[in-house]
C-alpha cells in the first residue's frame, strides 16, 4: 500500500480500540520475569559458553603485542578471538569504528578480544590475563581544542540560509550574541548491550538487544562476509534503547565469532564501562546564536551554529535543525562544522539534534525576551509561523505550538511567575519558573506486517518491529484489533525477529506511527481476503464484534478461518506528503525550580509538558514516554556529563556511580497533557509520535526557571552548583 494522498475516513477512526488508555498487553510477562531480553534465553540451547570483551587500553595508537599465553591456560578458558585469528572482518555500514580493533586502535575500549570460557567468572578473570602492549598515538580529545580545525561534514546541505542575515542583524535595533554548550552524555540504559549468538552449520542465529532488526542483520552479515539470507536476529524485548541500540556493537559480532570459535552458542553482555566507551554517546556541542528582532519583538535575524566532533568518518550532532523551523523570521542561516575527535564513537542518542539544540535555542528566546521585556511565553507567540520559514509556500500539515503554550500557561500558572529574577522566597529556597517550546520532526519509514486469522477468530500479527520498553506490543494490538473488529485479547502480537516482514524499527520517533501504519496495510488485506472468501464485498463490508457484516448476512468472522488460517501481508510506503507539507511534532514544557541560597543545590518542583504530535495511540503509554523523557531532561540539565580525560581520551565516569542520571527523590510531580489532534497528511493512523518530542525542550525550561530564582543565567550544561554558587545573593 502506497500513502500518496491525504488519510480520509477509515475504520481507524472508530477510536474503540486506538485511542484508548489500554494497559499493556506485555505487562504480565514483564512483571513475572517470563519476557525474555537478550541475555536471558536459558532454554534455547544446552550448555552456552560465556564470552567477556577486552577493551583497548589506549585512546589512539597501535597494539605492539599480545600475550594469551596465560588466558589461554586459565581454567574453563575455550577460546579467545582477536583480528590476528578471527578472519576477514568488514566494517558494517552503521558503525564508524570497526568494533574488532587491532592491531590499530581508534579509540578507547574499542573491543581488541573476547574470551570465552565456560562460566562468567572464569570468562571474566581470564580476560585480566591478556598481556597487550601498545605504542600510543597522539589523539584529539578535546572539542574547543579541535573547533578551529572543524569542516563542513558530507551530509547533505549542512548549512542553510535564507534572505540577508549578517545584513538584518547589524541593523537590528535588539540584538544578542551568546555561546552555549552541552557535553557528552551516555545513553544509560538498565539493560546493558547483550547478545547469544548460535551457529547451525553456516547458518547463525544471534539473540540480541537491538532496536531495529533489519539494519542489524545486513551489518552482521557484512562484517562476518556471509549471506544475509544465513543470519537471524532475534529482539522480542528490549531493556531501553534511546538510539544506543540503534546499531550492532560488539557484542553481537563477538558473539557470533566466539561461538564459532568454540563451537558453542555463547553469551556476551557488555559491562558499565564499555557501554560509555565502546559504544555510542550523545556528543558534545558548541553552539553560537545570533538573534537580531524589533523593539517590539519581531525576529528579523536569526543564525544558529553548531560544532560537534567524531571519529573520523562520523557526522555531527545536528543541533541547528529545529531553528530551521521553529520560528518566523525573514533572514536566517545556520552553520553545522564536524571536528575530528578521537574518542568513543559520537551517535544517536534520544532526539538527536533537536535535544541539545532546543538546549541552546530555547534559552536564547528567554534571553531575547527579557531584552525586549517582554514574557517569554508571548514572545515565542509573537514569532509563531504557519509555514516552512525558508518555503514560506511549503506549510505545516498541522502546527498547534501556540496552543500549547496558551493551555500550558494557564494550567501551569503562569501568571503567578516572578516578573523579576529572585523575587520568590520559600524559606531558604528561591524559586523560579521557567519555559522552553519543544519540537521534533515527524518522520515515516516504510514498514511491513503480516496478519493472519485463524479458524478460532484469533488475529495474529507478525512484523520484525521492536518493543524498546514503548508499548510497541500493544499499540499493534490496538490496530490490528481496531481494523480486524475484534477484542483486544483476541490479537497476538509477535514481534522482534528477522524472520518476520521487515518494519520501520524503533528510532527516530517513527517506530508507533510507521508500524502502525505498516500493520494497518495489511489489515486492509486481510479484510480483503476474509470478505472474497465468505463472498462479501470487502468496500461495504463492516468488521465488528468479531463478525463481518453487509446488509442483512452477518457471519462470524472466525468461519473464514475454517479449512485454513487466511494470512495477508502489505507494506505501507510513503509517497511526497512529507514533502508538499512539513510535519512536525511541537510542545510547551513548563518547569518550576528551587535554588538552595546557601548551597547552590536546584530541586525540579513541578513540571507540565503540552504536546501536539498527531492522534495518540494510547494516552497511558505515551504519556509514560514523556514522562520518562521529561525526567531525562531533568538530568541532562542538572547532572549528567561524560567527562572527558583529554589527555588519555577516555570518559572517567564511566558508570553508573560516576555518571548521575535522575533518581525518584530528584523527580517531582509530572503532568501531560495531549492537544485533541489527528494529521491525516502523517499516515492512516493520523499518528505521529511523542518519545522524543518529550526531551525537547525540557532541560531549556529548567535552566530558564533557574534563572528566573536567581537571575544567574548559565549557557554551559549541566547546571552544577558549581556554576551558581559564587554569583547566589549574599546571605544576611
Amino acid at each position: 500500500m502506497k500513502f500518496d494522498t491525504p488519510a480520509g475516513t477509515n475504520p481507524i477512526d472508530q477510536l474503540k480500540v486506538i485511542g484508548q488508555p489500554l494497559d499493556r498487553i506485555d505487562g504480565p510477562r514483564k512483571t513475572t520475569g517470563t519476557a525474555t531480553y537478550a541475555h536471558e534465553w536459558h532454554d534455547a540451547f544446552p550448555k552456552p559458553a560465556y564470552g567477556y570483551v577486552v577493551g583497548a587500553g589506549i585512546g589512539k595508537g597501535r597494539i605492539a603485542s599480545m600475550d594469551l599465553t596465560a588466558a589461554e591456560h586459565a581454567p574453563g578458558v575455550l577460546a579467545i578471538v582477536t583480528a590476528a585469528n578471527a578472519g576477514p572482518l568488514v566494517k558494517g555500514d552503521f558503525n564508524t569504528a570497526k568494533l574488532l580493533g587491532g592491531p590499530d586502535i581508534q579509540h578507547y575500549h574499542q573491543a581488541v578480544a573476547v574470551v570465552v570460557a565456560e562460566t562468567f567468572e572464569q570468562a571474566r578473570a581470564a580476560a585480566q590475563l591478556v598481556r597487550v602492549q601498545y605504542n600510543r598515538g597522539g589523539g584529539a580529545y578535546d572539542l574547543h581544542k579541535a573547533k578551529a580545525g572543524a569542516q563542513v561534514p558530507k551530509e547533505p546541505k549542512p548549512d542553510s540560509a535564507v534572505g540577508d542575515f549578517d545584513g538584518a542583524f547589524a541593523k537590528a535595533p535588539v540584538t544578542i550574541d551568546e555561546t552555549y554548550t552541552t557535553p557528552d552524555q551516555s545513553h544509560a540504559m538498565m539493560e546493558p548491550h547483550a547478545s547469544i549468538a548460535a551457529w547451525e552449520g553456516d547458518k547463525l542465529t544471534v539473540w540480541t538487544a537491538n532496536q531495529m532488526i533489519n539494519w542489524g542483520r545486513g551489518d552482521v552479515a557484512k562484517t562476518l562476509g556471509i549471506p544475509r539470507e544465513n543470519v537471524r536476529l532475534i529482539s522480542p524485548y528490549i531493556g531501553g534503547g534511546f538510539g544506543g541500540k540503534l546499531f550492532v556493537r560488539c557484542d553481537a559480532v563477538l558473539a557470533a565469532l566466539g561461538a564459532r570459535a568454540c563451537g558453542r552458542p555463547v553469551k556476551i553482555a557488555l559491562p558499565r564501562p564499555l557501554m560509555a566507551n565502546n559504544t555510542t554517546h550523545r556528543p558534545a556541542t558548541i553552539q553560537r546564536i545570533r538573534m537580531g528582532a524589533t523593539r517590539d519583538g519581531k525576529i528579523t535575524a536569526i543564525g544558529h551554529e553548531s560544532w560537534s566532533g567524531d571519529l573520523p568518518g562520523g557526522g555531527p550532532e545536528n543541533a541547528i535543525q529545529q531553528t530551521r523551523l521553529l520560528y518566523a523570521g525573514a533572514n536566517r542561516m545556520t552553520r553545522t562544522r564536524l571536528a575530528v575527535l578521537d574518542l568513543p564513537e559520537g551517535n544517536a542518542m534520544r532526539a538527536p539534534g533537536e535535544a541539545p539544540g532546543l538546549m541552546a535555542l530555547e534559552i536564547a528566546m528567554d534571553e531575547m525576551a527579557e531584552k525586549l521585556g517582554l514574557d517569554p511565553v508571548e514572545f515565542r507567540i509573537l514569532n509563531d509561523t504557519q509555514v516552512d520559514p525558508e518555503d514560506p509556500k511549503r506549510p505545516f500539515s498541522q502546527r498547534q505550538l501556540n496552543e500549547c503554550l496558551r493551555q500550558g500557561a494557564q494550567r501551569f500558572g503562569w501568571s503567578q511567575r516572578p516578573k523579576a529574577p529572585g523575587e520568590r522566597r520559600d524559606g531558604r529556597w528561591l524559586v523560579g519558573m521557567g519555559v522552553a517550546a519543544g519540537f521534533r520532526n515527524n518522520l515515516t519509514m516504510k514498514s511491513a506486517a503480516r496478519v493472519r486469522l485463524d479458524r478460532t477468530g484469533l488475529v495474529t500479527v507478525e512484523t520484525d518491529m521492536t518493543d524498546i520498553g514503548t508499548g510497541t506490543y500493544t499499540i499493534i494490538a490496538q490496530t490490528a484489533a481496531e481494523m480486524m473488529g475484534v477484542p483486544i485479547d483476541r490479537v497476538v502480537v509477535r514481534l522482534g525477529d528477522s524472520s518476520f516482514p521487515v518494519s520501520a524499527g524503533s528510532g527516530g520517533q517513527w517506530g508507533a506511527n510507521s508500524s502502525t501504519a505498516g500493520v494497518y496495510a495489511a489489515c486492509q488485506k486481510l479484510r480483503q481476503a476474509i470478505a472474497t472468501k465468505l463472498g462479501f464485498n470487502a468496500e461495504e463490508a463492516t468488521f465488528a464484534d468479531g463478525r463481518i457484516q453487509v446488509g442483512g448476512r452477518d457471519i462470524p468472522l472466525a468461519q473464514a478461518g475454517e479449512g485454513g488460517d487466511v494470512v495477508a501481508e502489505d507494506v505501507m510506503e510513503f509517497g511526497d506528503l512529507g514533502k508538499k507539507y512539513q510535519q512536525s511534532t511541537f510542545a510547551a514544557h513548563f518547569a518550576e525550580v528551587g535554588v538552595d541560597i546557601a548551597t547552590g543545590e536546584s530541586r525540579v518542583r513541578r513540571m507540565l509538558a503540552v504536546c501536539a504530535a498527531g492522534r495518540i495511540l494510547n494516552p497511558k503509554q505515551a504519556r509514560s514516554q514523556v514522562i520518562g523523557a521529561m525526567t531525562m531532561g531533568i538530568g541532562a540539565a542538572l547532572s549528567e556529563e561524560l567527562v572527558v580525560d583529554k589527555r588519555l581520551g577516555f570518559f572517567v565516569n564511566h558508570d553508573l556511580a560516576g555518571y548521575e542520571v535522575p533518581v525518584h527523590a530528584d523527580v517531582p510531580h509530572q503532568e501531560v497533557i495531549f492537544l485533541d489532534e489527528a494529521d491525516p497528511m502523517s499516515s492512516p493512523m493520523k499518528a505521529k509520535g511523542v518519545g522524543e518530542l518529550g526531551i525537547c525542550g525540557v532541560s531549556a525550561a529548567i535552566a530558564n526557571a533557574i534563572h528566573n530564582a536567581t537571575g544567574i543565567r548559565v549557557r554551559e550544561y549541566p547546571i552544577t552548583l558549581d556554576k551558581l554558587l559564587a554569583k547566589l545573593p549574599v546571605l544576611a
